[in-house]
């Protein structure tokens, strides 16, 4: 039954000889008109059963049935001319709409579906309507909603080298923590202009315009002619209008529209990133692209106006964490290896990439956010505008020196000079006891602070305003790591008058209309910016340690490791600074050295006596300097062994 309702045919009419079903012809569904013409239903059905049905996957009650159809788009060669990309015979995804040629690839496609525990069906096998005119008519599985944005998708478009669109859902707390800091920003300043350089279906900017009103001029681009139509028919969706560029004639889709009442309107081009942040100047700019971003900085960094803000999301996360040196080199300019903090290693080497990217256009950055998740880095930061700015931005690029022994690290110190011996700059004594070169060279990165406690504190503030409550833990996470306090309550000043919502003391601005914020000319305008750039500087605070150490990683072998939270609580004791870090769920950053570290979980952690040899049991229970001492006798008898191999 479920062949002929593929086929558009019921059981019956296949089964009486003479009747119209069976003495019109139809083609296949799945195979296009040059590889199977149209026949008779009988012999319809034999081909269905024998080549499609017999070789699909099922899943979950599904049948994915293999397809012989041109489903890539259309391709413009070197001539200009238009042709269908060359495609075989391929299965299509139920879950992601991903295509996939091979049936033994497809059953291991959907098996990592179900360890994900994605289980919804977005996509039906069955063929889909068509227009009068041949074009597929849209479902509304295609639409998707996202705080209060509904964006059409077309298929494949969690897969970007199958599709011109790229839209990934796990991606949300991105887009929300983008949303926090442009509210932060519009309350600064107002009205802004915004772009997002990267617009794919439109989700981020038109969540800008449909919850910031007027207060926001949102400017959408891309360079792909399919993904441009697809925003602007968001916008329509959505309820936006669509302000065209000089360039575009699209009166008549306008003209269609009129019927519509608009909640607002957004700017939709279709120019190259570069050209469009080079002709035009922003408030606030967004880059993310599929892949590293250093192509498009120096573009973003040349009109930015002064006290405004650049968000950056870099997606070559294998590349920053250490899994490809040498593209890391060629597209950082640095030196990358695999650490215990390399999360946080690679979100201060993008750092360094936009620093060096705002000091060629004689600008300086403030960095107000830095986030490493699983499928994103993101990194904002505030640009300040002249070449002492510059120049002090620059002189914290720094390299960092790493014990590959015990993993301490420490940044050189600034200075033109060549070192005598840069092992003395690493607090622990490795090279001392052990042979050869134990430390390497790392960088350059960003050595100063990633995060805004000011800045973080109005995010939360906005957050709770608009009611995103899936980032106010991470928020709240980065509060106290940019503090480096374990302290949960936490106040947001930003002016007199006091509101407490969700447990989180808020003070809001209370502006008249005589307020010289808001009555000002260019000369108050020009001392409003100094005195915004001072307090932006004042928001930061003091700075907090750099990297972090994992417990986890530095566990002493059949032992019991206190719980992180008791662990930090003794390190706080002992008169270090001490937070939980977003980088690592087991890691904690303290300004204490790992030598104190080890020493202070060496002394909370309890002999574990179903695990813990006795030479273990009686290494924890002795005192430090029996510990040396031990560490000594075993370096001398892998010396004796050393000379005895050489001769």
């Amino acid at each position: 039954s479920e062949l002929e309702e593929l086929a558009g045919i019921s059981e019956l009419t296949q089964n009486e000889p003479g009747s119209q079903a069976n003495a019109a012809k139809k083609s296949c569904p799945l195979c296009p008109e040059d590889r199977f013409k149209a026949c008779h239903v009988n012999k319809l059905h034999r081909h269905l059963s024998n080549l499609h049905w017999k070789i699909s996957v099922e899943y979950a009650g599904y049948r994915m049935c293999i397809c012989h159809l041109h489903c890539r788009p259309v391709m413009t060669n070197l001539n200009g001319d238009q042709s269908n990309a060359k495609m075989g015979a391929h299965y299509h995804c139920i879950i992601c709409a991903a295509t996939i040629f091979r049936r033994t690839d497809m059953i291991s496609h959907m098996k990592r579906h179900m360890n994900k525990g994605e289980n919804k069906v977005r996509f039906s096998t069955g063929v889909p309507a068509r227009s009068p005119g041949g074009t597929p008519v849209r479902s509304s599985e295609d639409i998707l909603k996202e705080a209060d944005t509904n964006v059409q998708l077309i298929s494949n478009y969690s897969t970007p080298q199958k599709s011109d669109t790229y839209f990934n859902p796990k991606m949300k707390s991105n887009r929300q923590l983008i949303f926090c800091a442009l509210a932060v920003l519009a309350q600064e300043k107002n009205p802004l202009e915004c772009l997002d350089a990267f617009g794919s279906t439109g989700i981020m900017g038109l969540q800008w315009a449909k919850h910031l009103g007027n207060s926001v001029k949102v400017t959408i681009n891309d360079i792909n002619e399919k993904s441009v139509a697809l925003i602007r028919e968001n916008c329509h969706l959505n309820k936006m209008k669509v302000l065209n560029n000089k360039d575009d004639d699209d009166d008549d889709c306008e003209e269609a529209m009129e019927d519509l009442e608009y909640i607002g309107s957004v700017e939709v081009t279709k120019l190259d990133a570069n050209v469009l942040m080079h002709l035009r100047a922003f408030d606030f700019i967004h880059l993310d692209p599929f892949g590293t971003t250093v192509n498009f900085l120096d573009a973003a960094f040349r009109n930015v106006r002064n006290l405004g803000i650049v968000s950056v999301t870099s997606t070559d996360v294998s590349t920053l964490c250490g899994k490809a040196l040498h593209v890391a080199k060629r597209h950082y300019g640095c030196n990358i290896v695999r650490t215990e903090y390399f999360r946080e290693m690679a979100a201060r080497v993008v750092v360094a990439a936009v620093a060096r990217a705002a000091a060629r256009c004689n600008k300086g950055i403030d960095v107000l956010l830095s986030v490493t998740q699983e499928h994103f880095i993101l990194v904002v930061v505030r640009v300040l505008r002249g070449t002492s700015e510059a120049d002090e931005s620059s002189r914290k690029i720094r390299s960092l020196i790493h014990c590959q022994w015990c993993e301490e690290r420490i940044f050189m110190q600034e200075g033109h000079m060549v070192g005598d011996n840069p092992y003395r700059l690493l607090p622990c004594n490795c090279h001392e006891s052990m042979p050869g070169k134990s430390a390497i060279e790392l960088g350059p990165m960003w050595s100063g602070t990633i995060f805004n406690t000011g800045f973080l504190r109005r995010m939360l503030y906005e957050s709770v305003q608009h009611g995103i409550d899936d980032i106010q833990p991470l928020l709240k996470t980065l509060i106290c790591e940019a503090e480096c306090t374990t302290h949960k309550q936490m106040s947001i000043a930003l002016g007199q008058n006091n509101q407490e919502e969700c447990g989180v003391i808020i003070r809001t601005p209370d502006f008249s209309p005589d307020h010289p914020q808001i009555q000002q000319g260019k000369r108050k305008r020009n001392e409003m910016n100094r005195r915004k750039a001072k307090r932006q500087k004042s928001e930061a605070g003091t700075e907090h340690p750099c990297f972090y150490y994992s417990i986890h990683r530095h566990s002493i072998r059949g032992t019991n490791t206190p719980r992180l939270n008791k662990f930090m609580q003794c390190l706080k004791q002992a008169g270090f600074l001490v937070s939980r870090t977003h980088f690592e769920p087991l890691g904690v950053r303290t300004n204490a050295t790992l030598a104190d570290f080890k020493t202070i979980l060496e002394q909370h952690s309890t002999a574990n006596p179903t695990v813990a040899s006795p030479s273990v049991a009686a290494d924890i229970t002795s005192d430090a300097p029996s510990v040396e001492i031990r560490a000594e006798s075993d370096t001398s008898e892998f010396a004796e062994s050393q000379s005895i191999d050489d001769i």
